[in-house]
């Protein structure tokens, strides 16, 4: 009998959300199976079978959310075999509970036994009897070490958090609590105080009293958009960004396109403006190896592959699948990837192969007819260039005015593994390959 835990299945996973079981109690199983269908925070993944047998317990329901490690399922070798801890009850339907979190228990059953002890020995107190007053610092919160660590985390601050667990003591509970609720489980106190303190006019924008004529309605948040949040929210507050600005002339690339796709009609595959910007990057990725380059727990990793990543949008959200030695394909097999796994994550069948290693982005809104726009960089990627869409301008040419086909380039940049001065070299030497494109493929 073998127990089926939540896998990560994503360099950033933290917990995944049981999508669909794909395979029922009792249902018989080979090696290489789909057992289950997992959301993560990048797409949603077949999970298999390793083994032969039959899946005699589902542990976790299809929608919950389940941290990593946790059991999700059992595998026996017999139809008829009872997993140790079902019992006579019926099917358990939530996953066994996390080391951390079964420490939590203990403690708050040793703290609640210790506390029945205390309070025998106290005197009663009168019912509605005031707290007791004093000029004396209030006491530090009674808290847990998981509770301690998720508000962290979530960037809560503990001592505005009211506890419900024995004696006042903060567990887990009271702090996804508090992530949902915000200040709803501060104390009845500190919420009247600010209350107090808030002028009226923010006190009407934060809780109307009126309809506010906007008819909103609260839309269920995926895993994955939640993440990206989560992640972004992380890359801006923790990545000191700068941005550097070019336009290229796309005059040549443009009939360096027509050319390579009138030798590759045969072929059935097409090249696209993005897929050579992409080649272009790989390219002065392997001239500015600095670039390539992460920042991670303060130490500067300089990557020996260049891998580079393509922003794919999807209806969940934004998902970034890596093309795996970029600077060694070719344009057709970069354009024959990047439609393969784009297609897989709007499907969201993306491996987590497919979307971790990547050692710099690309991010393209030039078909929404977007000028230019600042990307937000890819952690922990040192740089991400944005592309605009091509647009016909004039410009003096030889001294005189001319239009021609031009495209906006803006590269973010990570300062603490890129200074500036490197990353205009690279942007200087990208934009002459752009506009020199046989380099691409020289």
């Amino acid at each position: 009998m073998s127990e089926i835990q939540m896998p990560r299945l994503s360099d950033t996973m933290e917990e995944g959300v049981i999508s669909t079981w794909v395979k029922n109690v009792g249902d018989k199983v080979a090696s290489g199976d789909v057992l289950v269908e997992i959301e993560t925070d990048k797409a949603v993944m077949e999970y298999e079978a390793y083994e032969d047998g039959y899946l005699v317990k589902q542990s976790v329901s299809e929608g919950d959310t389940v941290p990593i490690g946790a059991v999700i399922g059992v595998i026996a070798d017999s139809p008829d075999a009872v997993p140790e801890d079902s019992g006579d009850g019926g099917e358990e339907k939530h996953a066994a509970p996390p080391k951390e979190e079964q420490a939590e228990k203990a403690e708050d059953l040793k703290e609640a036994a210790e506390g029945t002890e205390a309070e025998a020995g106290k005197p009663a107190e009168p019912a509605g009897a005031p707290a007791p007053s004093g000029d004396d610092e209030a006491p530090r919160p009674r808290t847990s070490p998981l509770a301690r660590r998720l508000a962290r985390e979530y960037g809560l601050d503990i001592t505005k958090i009211r506890g419900s667990g024995p004696k006042g003591r903060i567990v887990r509970a009271d702090i996804e609590a508090a992530r949902e609720g915000g200040a709803a489980q501060e104390t009845p106190h500190t919420v009247e105080a600010k209350e107090e303190a808030k002028p009226a006019a923010e006190k009407a924008v934060t809780a109307p009293s009126f309809d506010d004529g906007r008819d909103s309605e609260e839309l269920k948040v995926s895993n994955v958009r939640k993440v990206i949040a989560r992640r972004l929210t992380e890359s801006k507050q923790t990545v000191p960004h700068f941005y550097l600005r070019r336009t290229i002339d796309a005059e040549a690339l443009k009939a360096f396109r027509a050319q390579i796709n009138e030798q590759l009609s045969s072929t059935g595959v097409k090249v696209s403006f993005n897929d050579l910007i992409v080649k272009a990057c790989a390219t002065t990725l392997k001239l500015h190896p600095a670039v390539n380059t992460s920042w991670v727990d303060d130490k500067l990793l300089q990557h020996g592959r260049v891998n580079v990543g393509v922003a794919v949008a999807v209806d969940a959200g934004l998902v970034v699948p890596v093309l795996h030695d970029t600077d060694k394909a070719t344009l057709s097999e970069i354009s024959t990837r990047t439609r393969e796994l784009a297609g897989k994550a709007r499907d969201g069948k993306l491996k987590p192969q497919e979307m971790s290693g990547g050692t710099f982005s690309v991010s393209n809104l030039g078909m929404f007819g977007v000028d230019s726009f600042s990307a937000v960089i890819n952690p922990p990627e040192a740089a991400i260039l944005a592309v605009g869409a091509m647009r016909q301008e004039p410009v003096v040419v030889d001294g005189e005015v001319a239009v021609r086909n031009r495209i906006s380039l803006e590269l973010s940049v990570d300062h603490r593994a890129v200074d500036g001065a490197v990353g205009a070299a690279f942007l200087k030497d990208l934009a002459e390959i752009l506009e020199e494109p046989m380099r691409i493929i020289l």
